[in-house]
Parts: structure tokens; sequence; C-alpha cells
């Protein structure tokens, strides 16, 4: 019973650090099609457009990283038994 409840917890870890990468890479393509729309509707303000879109695809990366730091958190934890 133990080691059912050990690999469970092994795939929800994989699963959340899946998931973690997969909305980081989906908003990162939201983000780049938003800016590149608007660079083409106004292309007088780029800076301003380049510049909200990179932090805002850094403040996602960020976000993946925590995600994936947990879902490892939870994959090591699981492999100590405990």
């Amino acid at each position: 019973m133990l080691s059912l409840i050990l690999a469970s917890t092994g795939i929800g870890a994989g699963i959340a650090a899946g998931s973690a990468v997969i909305g980081a890479g989906v908003g990162i393509g939201l983000i780049g099609s938003a800016a590149g729309e608007g660079l083409a509707r106004q292309p007088e303000a780029a800076s301003d457009i380049r510049g909200n879109a990179l932090l805002l695809s850094a403040l996602i990366e960020g976000v993946a990283f925590f995600g994936v730091v947990v879902g490892l958190l939870m994959a090591l934890n699981t492999s100590s038994g405990q």
C-alpha cells in the first residue's frame, strides 16, 4: 500500500511540474502574439510594448520555475519514503 502512495505522489509531482511548464509556454506564446499584434497596429509604441512583454514574460517564467521546484520537492520527498 505504501508503494502505491509513493508512486502516485511521484506521478503527481511529474504532473505538477509538467503543467507549470505547459502553462508558462502558453502564457508566453499569448504574450508574444499580443505584442506582435500591438506592434503591427501601433509601431510608434514599439519600445513600450516590447518592455511590457519582456516584463510579463519574466514574471511568467518565475511562476513556472516555482511550479517546477514544487514538483521537484514533491518528487524528492517521495524518494526518501516519508
